[in-house]
């Protein structure tokens, strides 16, 4: 007996969380390193 299950839906939920969570963390870093930056250059105007 064979059940026929469709794994594509966790193969596309995976690589939508796995691609979603990449894309977060850059964002985070980007907004991150920005924010250092412009504390870098407040600190070296003063």
């Amino acid at each position: 007996m064979y059940e026929g299950l469709n794994h594509w839906g966790f193969v596309i939920a995976s690589y939508a969380i796995g691609l979603g969570g990449t894309a977060l963390l850059i964002l985070h870093s980007l907004l991150t390193m920005r924010r250092a930056e412009a504390r870098r250059d407040r600190a070296r105007e003063q």
